[in-house]
């Protein structure tokens, strides 16, 4: 099992990375506020579908890499470290874009809301990197199964995802409307993120774990 200090910390990365702006963000946010809170919360049921794929897919390739590369741990850490600057450069860089300026989106099926969430995520590349370069630095063979730990990291991560982007949906459209009128506070909340990002990817930089 994954210590308690270090599923808090990889919450904390979770929470950071569901607070990102990216492509699952966008389309709820932009879904809430053109067809209303059901079908934002429904296309957030076919994102949580979307992180299950991504889940199992890591789990079972961390596992296999780590039994077959003892030093693949130390090639996905310092990706892991890059991918997180990229994010805290991607929040702070001059021109970055609030997520709450939502797209125009055609009224569409349940059905379909689902589907396009469920693509949407599992076709998000930001997901994507995130378990494969961020999950090996929470996981090590002396805590037990590779597999479970990736699993248990997994499901704490699509608590957080599921937690926040369900509030975001419901309140998309008041949170689209205060930021509107209070612009500053965006530029504020970005330079936040930014440099927390950077330094929890010191932190992971920096960190040394035996593997194997």
């Amino acid at each position: 099992m994954v210590p308690l200090n270090e599923m808090m910390l990889f919450a904390g990365a979770a929470l950071l990375m569901v607070l990102t702006p990216g492509p699952n963000m966008i389309y709820l946010i932009s879904r809430s506020i053109c067809q209303g809170r059901k079908a934002g919360v429904i296309s957030l049921f076919g994102v949580i579908a979307g992180f299950l794929v991504h889940m199992l897919a890591a789990a079972a390739g961390l596992t296999a890499l780590f039994l077959a590369v003892p030093l693949a741990y130390e090639v996905l850490k310092w990706a892991g470290a890059a991918y997180l600057l990229y994010l805290a450069w991607q929040a702070i860089k001059p021109g970055a874009r609030s997520p709450f300026e939502a797209r125009n989106l055609p009224v569409d099926s349940p059905q379909r809301l689902f589907l396009m969430g469920f693509m949407t995520n599992v076709l998000n590349p930001k997901i994507a990197v995130f378990y494969l370069s961020i999950f090996p630095q929470f996981v090590s063979p002396e805590h037990g199964s590779l597999f479970l730990q990736s699993i248990q990291l997994g499901i704490a991560q699509i608590t957080v995802s599921f937690s926040v982007n369900l509030a975001i949906a419901l309140s998309a459209a008041r949170l689209a409307a205060w930021f509107e009128r209070n612009p500053k506070w965006l530029t504020i909340q970005r330079y936040v993120m930014g440099f927390v990002l950077a330094g929890l990817a010191i932190r992971l930089a920096s960190e040394h774990r035996k593997v194997g």
